[in-house]
Formats: C-alpha cells, structure tokens, sequence
C-alpha cells in the first residue's frame, strides 16, 4: 500500500509521479501528480498493481 506523498512509477516507465490521494471505491484508485517536460501539473490515475516505489 503507498502512502500520500510518496514518490512512485510505473513498473516500466521512467516518469516519478507524487502520490496525491486515493479512490478507494475505484479500481484505478491511486492518484498521482508530476510535472511534464514544459512544466505543466499532470494528475493521473493508476492502479496499486501497476505503480512501484520510484528508485531516488
């Protein structure tokens, strides 16, 4: 289970994505937020299954 405020990626990509909050009554429950190469905010929403603890 990840934790508000941790850092995680996807199991096979390369972007870190802040832990922002959770959807419990959802599937994709966990959501996430990072900055894109031109600085915008993106959130997005993945589930546990796919997201590992980002290597710092």
């Amino acid at each position: 289970m990840f934790k508000k405020g941790q850092h995680v990626q996807q199991e096979f990509g390369n972007q870190v994505m802040k832990v922002i909050g959770f959807e419990p009554e959802f599937i994709e429950n966990i959501i996430t937020q990072w900055e894109d190469e031109e600085g915008t905010i993106v959130t997005g929403k993945f589930m546990e299954s796919q997201l590992v603890p980002a290597e710092q």
